[in-house]
C-alpha cells in the first residue's frame, strides 16, 4: 500500500471521528481561471467566465462522472470530510495572450466570491493550467494566486493544481502553500492529483500538516516530442517523483512537470516541486537532486524529428497498419488553429490510400451541409487562419456523412473529460477513394484535441482500418491512439505549435536555455 493511499486511509477514519464530533465541516472553494498560453502568437484572447447553471449538488455529481482535476477534488473531500464548493471558472483561448481588462474583471469577481462567501471559506483549491500569460502578467497564474493571498491572509490554505506543462515560478510557489502538477503525459492522472489535493487539504485545515514547498528549474527545454511520461528518457523520472510520495512519510507531493514551450516567459521550462511536511530543507534537497536527473538527460533530447514529406512517405510504405501521424506544428491542445494543411497536401501529393484527416474549416463545413449526403463536394479546405499553418487545399470527393459533433468518451483519456463537442461535422469522402480503402477528410466547426477516437467513431469512421491517421497533437492523442496504431511518428509540420524552437523569436525566455541556445 502506497503512502499516497495510507494518508487517504488514515484521514478517512480521522474525518469520520471529527464529523462525529462535530456537524460543520471544513468549507472548500473550488474554481480558478485557466489558459495554455501561446504567446509567440500575436494575438489577444479575451478571459470569459464559464456559465454554469447547476447547482452545487449538479457540480458534484457531474464530476463524480469524469475524470478531470475537479473531479478527483470532489471524490477526495468525499472521502476526508470536506465540504467542497464551486466558485467562478473561467478560461482563454490557446492562440494568444491572455487580454488584460478582462482577466482583471474576471480575477477579481473570482476573489470577490472566496472572500466574501458567508458561512466564510476554509480554504481554496485554485485549479489553474500554469502555463497562462496576460498582456502585462507574465505568469498569469501567479497573479491569480497572488490576489487571493493578499485577500485572504498569509494563514488561508491556497492549493494550486497544474497542468503537466506548467511553466512554474519561484513567485506562484511563494504565494502558494501547495502546489501539485499532474505527473503524466498524456494526463491520465488528473483526478488522483485531485485526490491528493482535497487530502492535503483535509490535513491543512484540521492542523495535521504543515506544508513548505520548494521549486528547483534546471537552465533548459525538454522540448514537447521527448515529454511522454510513459517512455524515457522521461520516464524515470516521473518514477522517482512517484517513489519519493510512497517512501517518505515527510514528503507531501513531488511535481516535475515538462513545461510549455510557446510560452515566452522567464519561467519557461521544466521544473521540480517538492512538498513536504515542515522540512523544509527536505523540501530542496530532493527538488534540487530531481532537478539535476533532468539536466543529465539533455544529450537524449536532440531534436531528431521527420519533415512531412518523409513521414508521408514512410507511412506509404509500411508493411504495418494503422499508421498514426502526428501532426504536431498544428497541435490543437498545444494552442494551435486545427487548420493547418501540410500533411493533407502531401497525402494528395504521394496519392496515400486509407488517410483519414480532420480539418477546422467552419466555412467548407458549411458547404458540405449544404450539398447534403452524397452531394458532390469541391472545396477549398483548411489554411484560413493565418499564413503559418499552409495554404488552402483544393479538395473534390462525395459527402458521405453528417453529424452534430457531439461524443462521449467513456475510458480515461488525456485530460480525463467525459463529453466532448467539436460543433456539426462532415466526412467527406475524398475522390480516389476506394471501398476498402477510403480517404476521409472530417470538417468540424471547432478545433477539438484528438483525445479521443470517439471522434472518428461517432462519425462512421473506424480508425482500425485505415492505414494512415493523422492526429494534430503531439503526445495527447497517444493515450488513445496506441491501442490501434501500428506505430507513431511525430512530424515535424508546421504551425503554431511548430515543435523546433529554432523557428521562433524568443524575447523574455531566461537565457541560455538548453533546447532553445545549444
Amino acid at each position: 500500500m502506497t503512502n499516497f493511499f495510507r494518508l487517504v486511509i488514515a484521514l478517512a477514519i480521522a474525518s469520520s471521528f471529527a464529523a462525529s464530533a462535530q456537524t460543520k465541516k471544513p468549507r472548500i472553494a473550488v474554481g480558478g481561471l485557466s489558459a495554455e498560453s501561446n504567446s509567440l502568437y500575436p494575438k489577444a484572447r479575451p478571459m470569459r467566465e464559464r456559465q454554469g447553471t447547476e447547482s452545487r449538488e449538479e457540480w458534484m455529481e457531474q464530476n463524480l462522472k469524469a475524470s478531470t482535476t475537479t473531479s478527483g477534488i470532489v471524490e477526495g473531500a468525499q472521502k476526508v470530510g470536506l465540504d467542497v464548493y464551486p466558485v467562478l471558472r473561467a478560461g482563454a483561448g490557446s492562440l494568444g495572450y491572455v487580454e488584460k481588462a478582462s482577466f482583471d474583471r474576471v480575477l477579481d469577481k473570482l476573489v470577490n466570491e472566496i472572500k466574501t462567501a458567508n458561512p466564510a471559506f476554509d480554504g481554496v483549491i485554485l485549479t489553474l493550467h500554469g502555463a497562462m500569460v496576460v498582456d502585462g502578467y507574465p505568469h498569469g497564474d501567479a497573479e491569480v494566486t497572488r490576489r487571493v493571498r493578499e485577500a485572504m491572509g498569509k494563514d488561508f490554505p491556497i492549493i494550486v493544481t497544474h497542468d503537466f506543462h506548467a511553466n512554474v515560478s519561484e513567485e506562484i510557489v511563494r504565494y502558494s502553500d501547495v502546489l501539485i502538477t499532474y505527473k503524466e503525459n498524456p494526463h491520465l492522472d488528473p483526478k488522483e492529483r485531485g485526490i491528493q489535493a482535497a487530502i492535503i487539504m483535509a490535513g491543512m485545515v484540521r492542523g495535521e500538516i504543515k506544508p513548505v514547498q520548494y521549486v528547483a528549474k534546471p537552465p533548459m527545454i525538454v522540448n514537447i516530442v521527448y515529454q511522454n511520461t510513459f517512455a524515457e528518457p522521461y520516464k524515470h523520472i516521473t518514477d522517482e517523483s512517484r517513489r519519493l510520495e510512497k517512501t517518505n512519510p515527510k514528503i507531501l507531493a513531488v511535481s516535475v512537470p515538462g513545461g510549455y514551450q510557446w510560452s515566452d516567459v522567464p519561467a519557461m521550462g521544466p521544473s521540480v516541486i517538492v512538498v513536504t511536511d515542515n522540512d523544509p530543507a527536505l523540501a530542496e534537497r530532493e527538488a534540487t537532486r530531481l532537478s539535476n536527473m533532468l539536466w543529465a538527460i539533455r544529450d537524449k533530447l536532440a531534436f531528431k524529428v521527420p519533415d512531412v514529406p518523409t513521414a508521408v512517405r514512410d507511412a506509404i510504405a509500411s508493411d504495418k497498419f494503422p499508421v498514426v501521424l502526428m501532426d504536431t506544428g498544428d497541435n490543437i491542445g498545444g494552442g494551435s488553429a486545427g487548420d493547418a494543411t501540410f500533411i493533407l497536401a502531401e497525402l494528395l501529393k504521394q496519392k496515400a490510400e486509407g488517410w483519414v484527416v480532420v480539418i477546422s474549416d467552419r466555412e467548407a463545413n458549411k458547404a458540405a451541409f449544404e450539398a447534403g449526403i452524397g452531394g458532390a463536394f469541391d472545396q477549398l479546405v483548411g489554411g484560413k487562419t493565418d499564413k503559418i499553418h499552409g495554404d488552402p487545399v483544393r479538395v473534390k470527393g462525395r459527402v458521405k456523412a453528417m453529424h452534430d459533433g457531439q461524443y462521449v468518451e467513456l475510458e480515461v483519456r488525456h485530460g480525463g473529460g467525459r463529453y466532448n463537442g467539436m460543433g456539426h461535422t462532415s466526412v467527406i469522402e475524398v475522390e480516389g477513394s476506394t471501398r476498402d480503402l477510403p480517404n476521409l477528410l472530417l470538417l468540424t466547426n471547432s478545433p477539438t484535441s484528438p483525445n479521443s477516437l470517439h471522434q472518428l467513431i461517432s462519425n462512421g469512421v473506424y480508425p482500425e482500418r485505415q492505414r494512415i491517421l493523422v492526429a494534430k497533437g503531439t503526445t495527447a492523442p497517444r493515450a488513445a491512439y496506441e491501442p490501434i496504431a501500428a506505430r507513431i511518428v511525430e512530424v515535424n509540420s508546421g504551425g503554431a505549435a511548430d515543435v523546433n524552437p529554432k523557428r521562433f523569436t524568443f524575447k523574455h525566455i531566461r537565457r541560455p536555455l538548453f533546447g532553445v541556445d545549444d
